[in-house]
C-alpha cells in the first residue's frame, strides 16, 4: 500500500471541512417567483421593468429557517451555504448599500440573519454564497451574460459604466456580511469568466472585482474562514460543478481540498416543472464518490417563494438522513484509501477503519485484492453483524500471494448502499 499525496495546509481553517463532508447549499432569491430556475433573468432576457413584479410580490410567510436547519441536520449535513445575493442582485439581508434588498419587499426583514441563527442554534457552520456578478447594479458594465445584452439602445445607454464603481460596491457589500453576523465559517464568491470574448464585450475577472484586495479583506475580518477559487484567486477549496471528479482533484499536480456542488434536479433555484429528480440512490451514491476521492458534497435545495423547501427536496433528505444516521462513520472524518476496491465499489477510510461501499450487490462473496492478512475483523455497518472472511490464493495466474473473501448474505440489507466496516490490523 502507497500513501497517497494530502493536500497542503490551506489559509483558511480546513479541519474541520475535510472531516464533516457533507454540507446544504440554498439557493434562494426573488428567482424562486418565476419558478423557471436562478438565471431567468437571463435565459429570458427580462428587463429590470418585468423582474420588478418578482420583487413587488415576494412574500415568504412559510420561511422557517429553524425547519430547514433540522432538516439540513437530520439529513446528515453539517454545514450550510446561502445565497445572500445571487447573480439578479437582489439581496436577501439589510444591506445598507442598496435599496433593492429583502427588508423592502412584503418579506419586510432580514432573512440573511434569521438563517444564520437558526442554523447556528442547531450547530451547523455558517456559509455565506455571494454573486460577484450583479445585473441589477447601475455601474455594472453590460456584457454577453447580461439580461439586455440584446438590447443595443440599452448597451448604448450604459456604454459609460464603470466596473470600479461596482468593485467599491461589492466590497461594501462583503463587509456587511462579514461584519454583522457574527463568525462566518465559509464564503463562496462566485464567479469569474475573463476567458469569454463576445466581440462586442469581454468577460469580467479578478481585475474588475479587485480581487486581491477583496480576498485580503475577507481574510482580515473573518480569520480562518474558507474562500472558493471563483474569483480567480487561489483560495482554500475548489468547486467542481454537477460534475464528479475522475479522481481526487488536482492542481499543478497536486491535490487541492475540493467540494462539489450537485443539484437535485439540474436547477439551483425552485424549478417547478423541472422533474429531472436525481433518486436519494443517485445522489447517495455522489456523495460516498466524492469522499472515496478526498472531497465534500455540498448539496443544494432551491426553497419556494413562499420560503419552504419542496416536498420532493424534504422527502430526498429524509431518506439520505436515513442512511447516514447508520453510516455516518463512513463518510465523517473519512477519505480516499491507498487501497483499490472491486468493481462497482468504493472504500473510504478513517485511520484503521476501511469502509467498502457495495453499490452493486453480488452474489455471496466478494474478493478483496491486497487485503490479505490485513484486516481483524469485518462487518455490516447497519446493524454491526459480523461478516466472514477467509484468505484464498490469487487465482491462476496471478503474481502468487492471497486474497480475502468475504461471505455476504444472498439478500442485500434493506439500506440504498450497504457498507462493510473492516477493521485493519
Amino acid at each position: 500500500m502507497n500513501d497517497i499525496p494530502r493536500p497542503e495546509a490551506t489559509t483558511g481553517d480546513s479541519s474541520w471541512f475535510v472531516r464533516d463532508r457533507f454540507g446544504l447549499f440554498i439557493h434562494w432569491g426573488i428567482y424562486a417567483m418565476p419558478a423557471r430556475h436562478e438565471w431567468v433573468k437571463n435565459r429570458e432576457k427580462l428587463t429590470d421593468e418585468h423582474y420588478q413584479r418578482y420583487f413587488d410580490h415576494f412574500d415568504p410567510d412559510l420561511y422557517d429557517p429553524t425547519a430547514w436547519a433540522r432538516a439540513a441536520k437530520a439529513a446528515g449535513m453539517r454545514y450550510a451555504v446561502l445565497t445572500t445575493k445571487h447573480h439578479d442582485g437582489f439581496c436577501l439581508w439589510d444591506s445598507a448599500l442598496t435599496d433593492y434588498k429583502a427588508t423592502n419587499t412584503p418579506a419586510k426583514r432580514d432573512l440573511v440573519r434569521a438563517y444564520v441563527d437558526a442554523f447556528r442554534a442547531e450547530g451547523l457552520k455558517i456559509g455565506f454564497y455571494h454573486s460577484l456578478i450583479d445585473w441589477h447594479h447601475p455601474e455594472f458594465p453590460v456584457d454577453g451574460l447580461h439580461p439586455q445584452r440584446d438590447d443595443l439602445a440599452y448597451r448604448e445607454r450604459a456604454a459609460n459604466r464603470d466596473v470600479k464603481k461596482y468593485a467599491e460596491y461589492l466590497h461594501g457589500q462583503v463587509r456587511e456580511l462579514l461584519t454583522n453576523y457574527g463568525k462566518i465559517d465559509v464564503l463562496w464568491l462566485d464567479f469569474s469568466y475573463s476567458g469569454r470574448d463576445w466581440g462586442w464585450s469581454k468577460g469580467k475577472g479578478k481585475e474588475d472585482w479587485q480581487a486581491e484586495s477583496l480576498v485580503a479583506m475577507v481574510r482580515e475580518l473573518q480569520p480562518g474562514i474558507l474562500v472558493n477559487n471563483r474569483s480567480e484567486m487561489p483560495g482554500d477549496f475548489h468547486t467542481p460543478e454537477q460534475v464528479q471528479p475522475r479522481g481526487w482533484v488536482q492542481v499543478d499536480g497536486k491535490p487541492v481540498v475540493w467540494e462539489a456542488c450537485q443539484t437535485l434536479n439540474g436547477s439551483w433555484g425552485y424549478d417547478r416543472d423541472n422533474l429531472d429528480w436525481k433518486s436519494p440512490s443517485l445522489l447517495l451514491r455522489m456523495l460516498i464518490d466524492a469522499v472515496s476521492k478526498g472531497g465534500n458534497m455540498l448539496l443544494n435545495v432551491g426553497p419556494t417563494g413562499r420560503g419552504e423547501f419542496d416536498p420532493r427536496a424534504l422527502a430526498t433528505l429524509q431518506a439520505l438522513g436515513d442512511w447516514m444516521r447508520l453510516h455516518g462513520r463512513a463518510i465523517y472524518g473519512a477519505t480516499q484509501s491507498a487501497f483499490t476496491p472491486p468493481p462497482d465499489c468504493r472504500f473510504t477510510q478513517r485511520g484503521d477503519r476501511l469502509y467498502l461501499h457495495l453499490f452493486a450487490w453480488p452474489f455471496k462473496h466478494i474478493v478483496l485484492d491486497g487485503l490479505a492478512g490485513r484486516v481483524t475483523y469485518a462487518q455490516l455497518l447497519n446493524d454491526a453483524s459480523e461478516v466472514k472472511m477467509s484468505e484464498q490464493p490469487l487465482p491462476e495466474g496471478g503474481a502468487g500471494g492471497r486474497t480475502l473473501r468475504l461471505e455476504l448474505p444472498v439478500q442485500q440489507p434493506d439500506v440504498l448502499v450497504p457498507v462493510v466496516e473492516l477493521f485493519l490490523a
